[in-house]
């Protein structure tokens, strides 16, 4: 494994030392960085053209050229050095500034999108697959399909008009009128329909509980006002957590392993007590802070699943951890929802919270949760862009190949053997289907760091492919060259990393060089 490792790296740097030979040469030779100098009528033109000239070396030749700017990029590779020298764009900014502040932006946006595409286009797909031709499948297929054709400008355009200018308004005044709560509550009907089983008597149930209780929990919340100061509460969060805590259980080690049910059921009482004590600590949280308390509710958890015991004490540390770091994760919910109403009433926010552009609000001054909820309603309309068109890749691949792995002859065995579905899916099919997605996942998120170019066109979101159009356009050699390096490296190790999963969750699979 480890002389693959070093093979593959050797190999890489190779491919990289070529094609940034090759890309520098293009760049070089598809314009003109002096343009916009030589058709101004400033009276320091030249001046102006002799100081970018000299800032970008534009007298030496481009073949030359590049070897300064490798003999710079190589000064990044010296770890603690901080001589890390990318060059500077026409502007006369440092592309190592420029760099990280466009790499912040992108992997903030870039990494919420992929993460939820990828948990929710797998878990639909695995769903689809076991439900294959029924309503569900039909269903999902469509709505992927749909959305995946979308062009990605219309979309996030869509988003803008109705998830933020249209709840904009409705926030300045949230009183849900009888038809919204008859519409959502028919397709919270279908959609609980379609989960049900093929039997038309048990959809008829199910259609007619989704939709009472959609049209009830719509009309609780409007009573309430929960739309101007929203929160989760003791109730709801207990309620939740008990609900998780079957799912998880249900999912990991099954409901007939009670220790771990009970563990779960123990980190749930736990979560309810610390919504209590830990509370007043959060008025001056952190980010660090939220970091280690997750690592201690992890840990906590672990704990009493390996003190309840069991015959797998394993799967009950497991879903203890689980259970306890979701109920966390419930708190933190909650205390973002307390924020909301004094997140809106800001001056700088002025009751509009949903923004459509850019990647924070100028002026912002807040505590740490007003900071979350800015961050979150900034990200929230690229990321649903990003989701909703990379949905359908992952939801496809994902039932293509559960499908696959449901057919094998090892998977019938189990079933004889007398194993249940959950052991069978989870333990036999799960593990295996992930294989043909780890070069998907891998490839996906190596592209994304690169930039969601279109996505952050529309919602002026200054990230690497802004980064990359803007320098293109300029004929700006140094911050073409800092994305490609920066594109390049993570295609390049992320390919690498999905090589080196296959072994992991294949035993069958070996990695050798």
């Amino acid at each position: 494994m480890v002389t693959y490792i070093v093979r593959r790296l050797v190999t890489a740097v190779l491919i990289l030392f070529g094609a940034s030979f090759v890309v520098y040469q293009l760049t070089a030779l598809s314009g003109d960085p002096l343009e916009d100098l030589r058709a101004s009528n400033a009276p320091n033109r030249e001046q102006l053209i002799q100081a970018r000239t000299e800032l970008l070396d534009l007298n030496t030749p481009a073949p030359l050229r590049y070897f300064g700017w490798l003999a710079g990029a190589a000064k990044c590779l010296v770890p603690f050095a901080a001589s890390c020298d990318l060059g500077a764009s026409i502007q006369g900014e440092a592309v190592t500034t420029s760099l990280a502040r466009a790499m912040g932006n992108t992997i903030t946006l870039v990494t919420t999108a992929t993460v939820l595409a990828i948990i929710i286009g797998i878990s639909l797909g695995i769903i689809t697959a076991l439900r294959q031709y029924s309503g569900l499948d039909y269903g999902v297929t469509f709505m992927s399909f749909l959305f995946f054709s979308l062009p990605i400008f219309w979309l996030a355009v869509l988003l803008k008009e109705f998830g933020a200018i249209g709840f904009n308004n409705f926030l300045a005044d949230p009183d849900i009128p009888t038809s919204t709560i008859l519409v959502v509550a028919i397709a919270s009907g279908l959609i609980w329909a379609l989960f049900a089983s093929r039997s038309w008597k048990r959809r008829a149930i199910a259609f007619v509980v989704g939709a009472i209780v959609a049209a009830a929990l719509l009309t609780v919340l409007d009573l309430v006002d929960w739309f101007s100061t929203p929160g989760l509460g003791p109730i709801v969060i207990l309620v939740t957590g008990v609900g998780i805590a079957f799912g998880i259980v249900l999912l990991t080690a099954g409901l007939r392993n009670r220790k771990a049910l009970f563990s779960s059921l123990v980190m749930v009482a736990v979560g309810l007590v610390a919504y209590y004590v830990v509370n007043p600590i959060l008025n001056s949280a952190t980010v660090w802070m939220i970091v280690i308390l997750a690592i201690v509710t992890v840990l906590l958890g672990m704990g009493v699943g390996y003190a309840m015991g069991g015959y797998d004490r394993a799967q009950s540390m497991r879903a203890a951890a689980l259970t306890g770091l979701l109920m966390g994760f419930l708190i933190v919910v909650d205390r973002f929802m307390v924020t909301w109403p004094s997140y809106v009433s800001n001056p700088r926010v002025r009751g509009r919270p949903i923004a459509t552009v850019g990647a924070e609000t100028p002026g912002l001054d807040g505590t740490f949760w007003v900071n979350g909820l800015d961050t979150f309603t900034h990200l929230l309309l690229p990321t649903l862009a990003l989701l909703l068109a990379s949905l359908a890749s992952y939801s496809r691949y994902s039932r293509a190949s559960m499908l696959e792995i449901m057919n094998m002859d090892y998977i019938r065995t189990a079933r004889a053997k007398g194993l249940s579905d959950r052991t069978v899916v989870m333990r036999h099919a799960f593990r295996n289907a992930l294989i043909p997605l780890a070069t998907l996942v891998a490839f996906d998120i190596g592209a994304l760091i690169g930039g969601a170019i279109i996505t952050e066109q529309v919602f002026a979101f200054s990230g690497m492919g802004q980064l990359f159009v803007q320098a293109l356009q300029r004929t700006d050699p140094d911050p073409i060259m800092g994305f490609f390096l920066v594109a390049g490296i993570l295609a390049l190790v992320f390919n690498l990393v999905a090589d080196i999963v296959y072994s992991f969750l294949d035993p069958r699979v070996r990695v050798k060089a």
